[in-house]
């Protein structure tokens, strides 16, 4: 495998558990430049981890060496940055969500479909060992048709949080509790569960928060196989709680809280994995997990470019999320349920 080299684009929040990753990964790719517009940002970064500091985005995208690009800034900004680099040959490695609405999503991807460039988006929670292990036995039918899938995504976030300009606001962040937080959840269980028909439901911004999107999410929905189940997602559950899928199968219950997985079969058999020792995320510091789920989906993108695959998180697999959360939003302002497109 030959090693790539790729710039980071965008040094905020989000920047972190990529940059470890990728010193990580060190063997497999050379960070080639960490660039920001701001002076302040690139000394931060800079004092933090060993990669040289990058202020010329237009000698990024120009330079032929660098093969493959992580941009990791505002999503109202995605769409552009995606198809300068698309036109530049670069393969996108794009922090989640895909844009701020479905539309300048589905452009986002067919620039990189029509460039031939592989697309990686971060949806890490995939990548955990609960999950993969819960996929292994869906797909083995031991535990017999899912007849029901809920999720609850339960979080905390302080005032603070959305004091932040442009935080939880639909011009720069497309949206609140569903788009910004509940995506990697909802992408999870999608992923696991198969696509949703039909949706009915509400949203809200409770009085926990001053901001502009919602906060607070209940829906019930019909997934394409026939099953049922519900959704509640919000970020004004103190203290935070892990996020939590059960599947009601016809010869099991599984349960994913967080990174714990709980399998209880019928015939008496028990299956589980311990959750992970960190919080997870899911309180006031949203940064509190481990990097190896973002790792190994950072090793499967260069594994896409070097086999010529799709990554296993791709621009089709992320539009899937993308239409649910749009649709829950839709059947929330309109009070009707909204069948997927």
């Amino acid at each position: 495998m030959r090693r790539h080299r790729l710039a980071l684009i965008g040094l905020g929040m989000a920047v972190t558990p990529h940059a470890k990753s990728l010193l990580d990964l060190q063997d497999r790719v050379e960070v080639a430049g960490a660039y920001s517009p701001t002076a302040a940002r690139r000394g931060a970064f800079a004092a933090r981890f060993p990669f040289p500091p990058a202020d010329d985005l237009d000698a990024i995208l120009a330079d032929t060496s660098i093969d493959a690009v992580a941009i990791l800034t505002p999503p109202n900004t995605h769409l552009d940055l995606v198809r300068r680099a698309a036109a530049a040959g670069k393969h996108i490695l794009l922090e989640k969500p895909l844009e701020i609405s479905l539309d300048r999503a589905e452009a986002l991807v067919a620039a990189c479909r029509e460039a031939g460039v592989t697309l990686g988006v971060m949806l890490q929670h995939r990548f955990r060992p609960a999950g993969r292990t819960l996929a292994a036995e869906l797909a083995s039918g031991t535990l017999g048709r899912m007849v029901g899938c809920s999720t609850s995504i339960r979080l905390w976030r302080p005032q603070s949080y959305y004091d932040e300009p442009g935080r939880g606001t639909r011009a720069r962040d497309g949206g609140g509790v569903l788009l910004t937080q509940g995506i990697h959840t909802l992408d999870l269980m999608l992923s696991l569960a198969g696509p949703v028909e039909e949706v009915t439901g509400f949203a809200t911004t409770t009085p926990v928060h001053r901001m502009e999107t919602e906060d607070l999410v209940c829906a019930a929905m019909r997934y394409v196989n026939g099953a049922i189940g519900t959704i509640d997602a919000t970020t004004a559950a103190y203290p935070g709680f892990p996020e939590r899928i059960t599947f009601i199968c016809e010869r099991a219950t599984a349960i994913l809280a967080g990174t714990e997985l709980t399998i209880q079969r019928q015939d008496g058999e028990t299956t589980r994995i311990e959750a992970d020792s960190t919080p997870g995320g899911t309180g006031a510091d949203p940064m509190a997990f481990p990097h190896d789920y973002h790792r190994a989906l950072i090793g499967d993108f260069l594994d896409a470019i070097d086999e010529g695959r799709p990554a296993a998180v791709d621009g089709a697999a992320a539009l899937g999320v993308h239409r649910l959360i749009e649709a829950l939003l839709e059947t929330a302002a309109t009070g009707r349920p909204v069948r997927l497109r």
